[in-house]
């Protein structure tokens, strides 16, 4: 997940690698409930495309009792371009994974981290990913 400030001026990546997938709506939940203690007392719009898991009937029960703080607006379907996480995994499937071959599932993960901690550490990249989306904050905010 990538966290933008509401001004623009900064931006976090937050990633976490499970051992099945996050079609698991209790992996996810718990991820979200992790990401309250983050930004305690902040509103969070939460935006996010048509996994089955974003759409199921636990999940909307959930984002009903967190309506205080979390928000979710859904990205079209079909539409991966219009989100900036597709990118993080582009950029990171490009370097850190390309031409990786590994014995295991580890030498995978290992990888991963690597990229997602490379992407993280240069912020420039993960704006770049808003824009490459066609989206942004509005006039004035860069």
């Amino acid at each position: 997940m990538i966290a933008y400030r509401w001004d623009g001026r900064q931006c976090r990546l937050f990633f976490r690698i499970v051992s099945d997938n996050y079609n698991d709506v209790k992996q996810l939940i718990d991820f979200l409930a992790q990401l309250r203690k983050e930004f305690h007392r902040k509103q969070i719009i939460l935006v996010w495309d048509g996994l089955p898991s974003h759409r199921s009937r636990v999940m909307s029960t959930y984002l009903k009792e967190q309506c205080k703080w979390l928000s979710t607006v859904r990205l079209p379907g079909y539409a991966p371009d219009l989100n900036p996480v597709e990118s993080v995994w582009g950029d990171i499937q490009s370097k850190e994974l390309a031409n990786l071959c590994t014995d295991d599932l580890g030498g995978m993960v290992a990888g991963v981290r690597d990229g997602f901690t490379r992407v993280h550490s240069q912020g420039h990249l993960l704006h770049s990913f808003l824009k490459h989306a066609g989206l942004s904050f509005g006039e004035g905010v860069s």
